[in-house]
């Protein structure tokens, strides 16, 4: 109504709001001209009745059946021309009844052509139209896009935080936040109490808006089963672009998950998303991860927190570690561990689960993970390293805990161990040196001590290097070492000698054996580093 009484064919008639003021937000979805007071019946709600008012009854009583009538089917307002019927003013009896009903009454001082507010009207509700039209056509187009090319979840979440200009969050059915975009806005004071906040809000269709929290919300899911909402915080009822954008949202959210099946859950994703976010310092603030954390059922703030790294001990797969990142997701529930559990670096050559655990301050550390890495060994088709770094108080020294276990997994993986648990104590004089291993001064000493036997076996095809491993890791027993080595005995003395010579040095020496051993851990740090 309030934009109807904008246009230059209204304004001519020099328009008054004379009752219902505060109902000019009412849409106006046609126009109708009619000099008959039994009107109503005709009518189907949201159009806005033109009359002179010749036909209007004297009575109060009926103008005020009049007015109750077109109230109760819904008209968008009610425009009275004043000169035919009605000289300077309307009936008391009709403005109070249009109160009562708040129905907006206007009244034209001067005579307008009603064709031409008719046409304007009807001009203006169809260019509306179109452009609903366009802007649908333009989400379509949108998000097909990002589904042919397989946008993950936070790519959608964020575009319709985009394109809504508004914060989206989507959720599972357990109120945990999933992804979440607030624009310019706070993300802490977005997620603040999320889910006592959302389980408050129950719209009754599948897409519906929620007057008392501001939020647009629609169902997640495909074939019968739901598993989320995404949620446009609006902050007033929507426009029809924004229901549309957020289904559209819905319904690519829903295609991903379907064709996504080698991938792990969307739970996963946005757990792996946050320990990320927190690896490469992407929080401006750690309070902001905190309350992400929080979103997923998971507390960072007051508690002692404990990066692990899991890995086969055979090499990552991106299906083995979406699957032990379940695995290791369920241990920690069975253990009534809080923690985030997602896969890091995925297509990278460093790939492994994550697992970010959030310990209450009386909790053994040392238990909990023994229960967690049981539970894991169980579940596990392979064999699987599980590595601890050191406990600490904050966010901001995740990171550091983070390194450490990938440094302890990267060594143990390479071990021949049984331990549940790797922490740093544990790899000994092979853990320093995986450390050290980027240290020039470390990198100098193995190429003295092993360059000349490396450069005789890359110009001979030979293997002398690992005859040599294979006699120092056997204690210098040279019967047990032949036979790892699958050689006769004269063989492999005569590659000891050999080895000798081309080193210049007595592998009957303690010292000297000593030196060369701990140059070939040296060694196998830095070609795992390059691999």
């Amino acid at each position: 109504m309030a934009d109807v009484l904008q246009l230059d064919a209204v304004r001519r008639g020099q328009p008054r709001v004379v009752a219902g003021a505060d109902r000019l937000g009412n849409p106006v979805r046609w126009v109708h001209v009619a000099e008959v007071t039994d009107i109503a019946h005709l009518l189907h709600g949201g159009e806005l009745v033109l009359t002179t008012g010749i036909a209007l009854p004297d009575e109060p009583a009926s103008l005020r059946a009049y007015i109750g009538e077109l109230a109760e089917v819904g008209v968008s307002g009610l425009m009275i021309e004043l000169g035919r019927r009605y000289a300077r003013s309307l009936p008391p009896a009709l403005l109070a009844a249009a109160e009562e009903h708040g129905l907006p009454v206007v009244m034209l001082a001067h005579e307008p052509a009603f064709v031409d507010i008719t046409e304007s009207v009807h001009a203006r509700i169809l260019q509306d139209q179109m452009a609903e039209l366009r802007a649908s056509e333009q989400l379509h187009e949108i998000f097909t896009q990002l589904s042919v090319e397989g946008a993950s979840t936070d790519e959608v979440v964020r575009q319709v935080a985009a394109l809504g200009g508004h914060p989206v969050v989507l959720e599972n059915l357990s109120h945990q936040v999933l992804a979440a975009d607030a624009g310019p806005g706070d993300p802490a004071e977005l997620l603040s109490a999320w889910e006592t906040r959302s389980r408050a809000v129950r719209p009754e269709r599948r897409t519906g808006y929620d007057e008392a929290s501001g939020w647009l919300v629609t169902m997640v899911g495909a074939r019968g089963e739901d598993w989320g909402r995404l949620i446009l915080t609006c902050g007033r009822p929507p426009t029809p672009r924004e229901t549309v954008l957020i289904e559209r949202a819905a319904t690519t959210l829903a295609l991903g998950r379907l064709l996504d099946r080698h991938a792990e859950s969307i739970e996963r994703q946005a757990h792996g998303t946050i320990i990320a976010r927190i690896l490469a310092h992407s929080y401006a603030d750690p309070q902001e991860a905190a309350a992400r954390a929080r979103a997923l059922g998971v507390p960072l703030s007051g508690r002692r927190l404990l990066g692990v790294v899991l890995r086969p001990r055979t090499g990552p797969a991106s299906g083995a570690l979406s699957g032990l990142a379940e695995t290791a997701s369920a241990a920690c529930k069975d253990a009534r561990l809080a923690a985030l559990v997602g896969v890091l670096d995925e297509d990278g050559p460093h790939a492994r689960v994550g697992v970010l655990a959030s310990l209450p301050a009386r909790a053994d550390v040392e238990t909990v993970l023994t229960e967690v890495a049981t539970r894991v060994r169980k579940q596990s088709d392979g064999e699987v390293v599980m590595a601890a770094g050191s406990v600490v108080e904050s966010v901001r020294d995740v990171r550091r805990s983070f390194l450490e276990a990938e440094q302890v997994a990267d060594v143990a993986a390479r071990g021949s161990g049984t331990r549940l648990v790797y922490r740093l104590p544990d790899l000994r004089l092979r853990g320093l040196l995986h450390l050290l291993r980027d240290d020039a001064r470390v990198q100098t000493f193995v190429e003295r001590e092993l360059g000349p036997l490396l450069e005789y076996d890359a110009q001979r095809g030979s293997d002398l290097t690992r005859v040599l491993e294979l006699y120092l890791d056997s204690g210098r027993n040279k019967a047990v070492a032949a036979q790892r080595a699958h050689l006769s005995r004269p063989a492999f003395y005569e590659r000891l000698r050999r080895i000798e010579r081309v080193l210049d040095a007595d592998l009957d020496d303690v010292e000297s054996c000593v030196s060369l051993h701990v140059a070939l851990l040296a060694l196998a740090s830095l070609r795992w580093e390059r691999s």
